[in-house]
């Protein structure tokens, strides 16, 4: 088993690339091959209507199971469907082992429609730290990577979040209202004020990355499945942006959080983001 971070930082030295090899491989052969030609057999719900997985999502993250896990011995992988399947797999983020996790298809709705806007998210954690990641949107033929403390980038090129343009309303993508406690909802409402221009949000992979390009300038979100957060989460922070929970502090993907929680552009975004979601209007 890796016991030492700094073995790891040797690794993603010598192996990010076989890493996004592997990403790419599997959208390859797995998911762009069904994208816009999925069968209605192919399609099939999990808690309901909304919450949809289909062949390319088992069959992608079957595949990176197989070629990351071997990549580094003893890690292990925590993905979406195979929580599903079994719960306690979840678990292991908590454990001593090197964790990657993996959401096969971020933003399965739009996937099914045969939209652009869906995602491969692939993240590398070790005791609840975030150690690198990496944000593939096969359809627009873009890969974003972070390394805790090297910087985030997009397709080679450097990202830097900056703070929103004074003036203007701060765009806010949200959870949608259907799918929170009324607890959470109410919280969110209270982004429905002057000078905020909240929306839906689609893929959160994709969203994680329009606030690391400054082209969104937050995120509330009331989930905290870890595969859809990670890799968004260190790259915001890569690119000089913040996270925080209702309770003020940084998004733990262990969970326990205190929910709904942001990722900003800068932290005077994400608190100012906090304190409008600790004051309810309603």
């Amino acid at each position: 088993m890796i016991e030492a971070t700094e073995t790891i930082d040797e690794f993603l030295l010598q192996h990010a690339g076989d890493v996004e090899d592997a990403i790419r491989k599997a959208a390859r052969t797995e998911i762009l091959p069904r994208w816009r030609r999925l069968a209605d057999h192919e399609v099939d719900q999990k808690s309901g209507p909304h919450d949809l997985v289909t062949d390319a999502d088992r069959l992608a993250e079957r595949y990176l199971t197989a070629t990351l896990a071997p990549l580094l011995p003893g890690s292990v992988v925590v993905g979406e469907e195979a929580v599903h399947a079994d719960p306690e797999t979840y678990d292991a983020l908590q454990g001593d082992a090197p964790v990657w996790i993996v959401d096969p298809v971020d933003g399965t709705r739009q996937f099914v429609r045969g939209e652009d806007g869906f995602c491969t998210l692939v993240a590398l954690a070790h005791r609840g730290v975030l150690l690198a990641s990496w944000t593939y949107a096969p359809a627009r033929e873009q890969l974003a990577t972070a390394v805790r403390g090297k910087g985030a980038f997009l397709d080679g090129e450097r990202l830097f979040a900056g703070a929103p343009e004074a003036g203007r309303d701060l765009r806010i993508a949200t959870s949608h209202p259907d799918y929170t406690t009324d607890t959470q909802k109410r919280a969110l409402h209270a982004l429905w004020v002057d000078g905020v221009a909240p929306r839906p949000c689609g893929s959160a992979g994709l969203e994680y990355l329009a606030v690391a390009r400054g082209e969104l300038d937050a995120t509330a979100f009331s989930w905290e499945a870890a595969w859809d957060h990670a890799a968004g989460l260190l790259l915001v922070e890569e690119a000089g942006g913040a996270h925080r929970t209702l309770a003020g502090e940084p998004f733990r993907i262990t969970g326990g959080n205190t929910l709904p929680f942001t990722a900003a552009r800068d932290t005077a975004t994400a608190h100012r983001i906090v304190d409008l979601l600790r004051n309810p209007h309603w």
